[in-house]
């Protein structure tokens, strides 16, 4: 099991577009997500893969995380046994000095929220952002992917996502 550290930003406007080298469309699914918890099926373009996350160890910065890929016909049907509200995505990867972040535009109930991951080796890494990074949301629940499912971003008072 490997720990994930990562920090999370609002994105400020859609120039990433331009920047990236790679975008794929994902929908995943949670088939649990309490207590900090999670087990998650996530489909990728083609592939698919089942993730276990455990609670976060310092207010949302890292937490251990266990990724496997598994057959797309089998993805298909744990689908069905998520809970309701499916993430829609589009993911696109944006180098940045030596660090990748992940920028995931929401569709569907969350249209609207562009946010940025980056995912470090610790915790005191300071990775190189660009232009396109807003505001810090590390550890803000409300934009956790098993939270916009509960709680979409489109229905949000419009004075909660400042």
């Amino acid at each position: 099991m490997a720990l994930e550290i990562e920090r999370k930003f609002l994105v400020l406007d859609d120039s990433y577009k331009h920047e990236a080298f790679s975008s794929s469309h994902i929908r995943q699914g949670y088939i649990c997500s309490e207590r900090g918890r999670t087990v998650r099926i996530r489909i990728r373009d083609e592939r698919a893969y089942i993730t276990i996350k455990g609670p976060s160890l310092d207010g949302g910065l890292s937490r251990y995380e266990f990724e496997q890929q598994i057959p797309f016909d089998d993805a298909e049907k744990l689908m069905t046994l998520c809970d309701p509200s499916i993430i829609d995505k589009t993911r696109w990867l944006v180098s940045s000095g030596e660090h990748t972040f992940e920028v995931d535009e929401f569709h569907g109930e969350n249209q609207g929220l562009v946010v940025a991951e980056v995912e470090l080796k610790s915790k005191d890494e300071t990775p190189e952002i660009p232009h396109f990074i807003g505001k810090e949301v590390t550890g803000d629940r409300r934009y956790y992917n098993s939270q916009l499912r509960r709680n979409p971003y489109t229905l949000w008072p419009k004075e909660s996502t400042d």
